[in-house]
């Protein structure tokens, strides 16, 4: 990489979690400056305005919750045991750095509702890949008869995330992680009772 490139990278690695955790109106320059250590004019020099940085920060967090999942959905075969990999994830959301200020899509979708359409569309965007994801491993556990063939892929997958969410959103709020365990051994029983 070149140290233009270099640089970009450094910015969206230091700033992403502080847009997760902050979110976009929270996060000032001087915030993105302290946690850079770069000037003013050195991020401005790399992208073109602080919504710029708010969306590879959200690219780049987001982007590592996809690539620690399919790392785990890959090193199974069987689609239960694919679909177990979200829960199993969610309920021990504190042992991965990028997700202990919260879910990047639950956060961004939470803020940028109204007040900021670039996030918002990256956000929607993120939910409907993972709501066809999740559809996917179900469409192939059918075929490969490991799950029921009257599953309907889309009311599992908007439930699932649905779960996930509301269990993560209680979570980050009540500072308690009772309800995520509650919610995410639930899912898991309810993933596996589509097993053929």
């Amino acid at each position: 990489m070149s140290k233009s490139e270099n640089t970009k990278q450094l910015i969206v690695e230091k700033t992403a979690p502080l847009f997760n955790t902050k979110g976009y109106a929270g996060t000032s320059m001087q915030d993105i400056m302290s946690a850079t250590g770069l000037s003013k004019g050195c991020i401005y020099g790399n992208f073109e305005n602080k919504d710029e940085v708010a969306l590879a920060a959200f690219d780049h967090n987001y982007s590592q919750i996809v690539e620690h999942l399919k790392v785990r959905i890959r090193a199974t075969e069987n689609a239960i045991e694919r679909l177990l990999v979200y829960p199993n994830m969610y309920k021990n959301y504190f042992r991965y750095p990028y997700l202990q200020a919260g879910c990047p899509i639950l956060n961004t979708a939470t803020e940028a509702d109204d007040t900021h359409p670039g996030l918002k569309e990256r956000a929607a965007a993120a939910l409907d890949f993972w709501k066809t994801s999740i559809e996917n491993q179900i469409k192939r556990g059918i075929e490969r008869k490991e799950i029921k063939r009257d599953t309907n892929p889309e009311a599992i997958a908007v439930v699932m995330i649905s779960i996930i969410e509301g269990a993560f959103m209680q979570a980050k709020v009540t500072n308690r992680t009772k309800e995520l365990k509650i919610a995410m051994e639930f899912l898991e029983k309810m993933i596996t009772a589509l097993k053929v």
